[in-house]
């Protein structure tokens, strides 16, 4: 291939680093946006199951409400997985300086905590202790 048409391949794509940083970026911002619409339709399709559905199998509204907490808290912990593995992806990827690698950190352990409290609220045990078998 000559330098001509190198270079013409090279301008469409704007530069192959440039055009897989772009890609990456795009990828990046399509698992938030995922994250994003997986927790808001959680809310909605709980909350109408909660409060529109009648279940015959659910015998009091307190078995009921524990259904759609542990419900929203799976989904939210599934969520704010997938936040995480964005931010990783793009500061990996696209800007690994110093400080954006420590504000990575401080926002995974504090995601990470959350994500605990979350178990705990929901499952009454740390993530770390063994489930109780009943």
């Amino acid at each position: 291939m000559d330098d001509k048409s190198g270079d013409m391949i090279s301008g469409i794509l704007g530069g192959s680093d440039d055009f897989i940083l772009l890609f990456i970026d795009i990828i990046s911002r399509i698992i938030e946006m995922f994250a994003v619409l997986l927790i808001f339709g959680s809310v909605v399709r709980g909350s109408a199951r909660y409060f529109l559905i009648k279940d015959p199998n659910v015998k009091d509204d307190i078995q009921k409400f524990s259904g759609f907490r542990q419900y929203l808290g799976q989904c939210l912990l599934l969520g704010l997985e997938l936040l995480i593995a964005a931010d990783v992806i793009r500061t990996v990827a696209l800007d690994l300086t110093l400080e954006r690698v420590a504000g990575l950190g401080l926002l995974v352990i504090v995601r990470t905590f959350l994500s605990w409290a979350l178990v705990v609220e929901m499952e009454g045990r740390w993530p770390w202790q063994a489930t109780s078998e009943k």
